[in-house]
């Protein structure tokens, strides 16, 4: 029988006042029982508009339609067979502005959890199942992937499928890309990105971490070395900054630099290797998912007060409703239509030697007020002349965007790039304007999220296939 509830079953989680203080998962995902509770809540529509708001395409109410009968495993095949890391989508991906924007049930109420019955299938799947993937016969083909974030995983696995033989180039010890170093555990937990990597290992992709290309190896270098295509899924890894004074100073650090000493580097630990600041006062500058994950942090790691200081309203705000509540929920505090023009520090002229020169001591604000709408139809944010105030802090963060790193464009011929740094792809292939290398994800489109970031590296992926001759158009 049909769920007709008006809203979604709700998921469990932990307390605000307890995971506030921990870095475990926020939320512990469905039961069984919730899991078909919630599917039987889908109508299983027969143009299925969930599917045309999912990036890589998954078949929603099929996958749904198998939960509700209680076949997970089935269910999760379903999924398998469009996503490469489904238990990363259920986690991280905006749902509730792509599949579950278009589902019919959110007309009147909430639309179909279709997020959380992607994780719970994929958890499932990972608890239930002892089978690996298999490697598929080999087409003789060679590929290279640049990066394991989303893009490059995706890419990699879809091409593994069709019989190529791939390797991955990782900059970083570690791979997972900003799964592993942006997206903080009790959202994401690395264990979870680990086994999707792993699964690429058994379909006999290669990866090579401590691999940047750029300088340990060319794309020249590749292309010599056998490989006859390139994927580059480098990401955007290059902070933005205001270009505000007192930016240089002591405790001040992109959103990249802090969570990736705290995700990928465990600086959180006692004693460790990578330090990073504890205690005090944080301010984090923007809006957006990043800029939530950083402030959560911030508290995880004991910060006495954190706040968002963003310079448009809460209507404006980019990030996801659900991380906002879940941050105002854990006492971060809000400071909108506020901006910073300048960050404080101390300094001692008399002793050169004074351990506090050059930190920071706090962070001159202005609040702001909304104005005409800008070309992207968003109000403008203007000064309010003579409202300035001193935010006392220890800790700035800076989360105002990133730009992908121009290493590879410096060092590759023939690869064309925008006046963002973005590299150029012809839309549908990837194919960028240098032949056989193709291109997805944040260093095409600068910072977005996961799953179009996976969307790329498919498309990528099936492009590749048919230029060397593998899949006929």
């Amino acid at each position: 029988m049909a769920n007709m509830s008006l809203q979604k079953t709700p998921m469990p989680e932990q307390k605000p006042e307890v995971r506030a203080h921990n870095f475990q998962e926020v939320t512990t995902g469905y039961t069984e029982e919730m899991a078909i509770n919630e599917a039987l809540r889908c109508l299983n529509c027969k143009n299925m508009p969930c599917v045309a708001g999912c990036p890589v395409n998954v078949h929603i109410p099929e996958f749904i339609s198998l939960v509700k009968e209680g076949n997970f495993e089935g269910a999760y095949q379903v999924i398998n067979r469009s996503s490469s890391l489904p238990a990363v989508c259920g986690r991280v991906c905006p749902q509730e502005t792509q599949c579950e924007s278009k589902c019919v049930r959110g007309i009147k109420g909430e639309p179909v959890g279709i997020g959380r019955l992607e994780r719970f299938v994929a958890d499932w799947h990972n608890m239930h199942s002892s089978e690996t993937p298999k490697t598929a016969p080999s087409n003789g083909h060679r590929v290279a992937v640049v990066g394991s974030g989303p893009s490059g995983l995706t890419c990699a696995g879809d091409l593994a499928k069709a019989g190529f033989k791939v390797t991955v180039f990782e900059a970083l010890h570690t791979a997972g890309g900003v799964l592993v170093y942006g997206i903080p555990e009790f959202r994401l937990p690395k264990a979870i990105v680990q086994q999707e990597v792993d699964n690429l290992k058994a379909m006999g992709v290669d990866i090579e971490t401590n691999m940047i290309i750029g300088k340990t190896l060319t794309i020249d270098d590749l292309f010599e070395q056998g490989y006859e295509a390139v994927f580059i899924g480098s990401g955007a890894g290059l902070p933005n900054f205001m270009g505000i004074p007192g930016e240089s100073l002591k405790g001040v650090y992109s959103a990249n630099e802090f969570l990736t000493r705290s995700n990928l580097m465990k600086a959180y630990r006692d004693n460790p290797v990578t330090p990073i600041m504890k205690g005090g006062n944080v301010a984090v500058v923007g809006g957006g998912n990043v800029a939530m994950d950083a402030a959560r942090t911030a508290l995880r790691l004991g910060a006495e007060n954190v706040y968002i200081v963003y310079r448009r309203s809460m209507e404006e705000l980019p990030a996801r409703r659900e991380e906002v509540e879940h941050a105002m929920e854990e006492g971060i505090q809000f400071m909108l239509l506020n901006n910073p023009v300048e960050i404080l520090g101390y300094n001692n002229p008399d002793d050169k030697r004074d351990p506090r020169n050059g930190t920071v001591t706090g962070m001159r604000c202005i609040r702001m007020e909304l104005g005409e709408p800008d070309e992207r139809g968003r109000r403008r944010p203007v000064p309010v002349e003579g409202n300035e105030f001193v935010l006392d802090v220890d800790t700035v963060v800076m989360s105002i965007g990133t730009s992908p790193n121009p290493l590879i464009k410096s060092t590759t011929t023939g690869l064309d790039v925008n006046k963002r740094g973005g590299i150029i792809v012809e839309e549908g292939t990837g194919a960028t304007t240098r032949d056989c290398v193709y291109a997805g994800g944040d260093a095409v489109t600068g910072a977005a999220t996961v799953i179009s970031a996976m969307g790329a590296g498919k498309i990528a992926a099936k492009a590749i296939a048919e230029r060397l001759g593998e899949i006929k158009s």
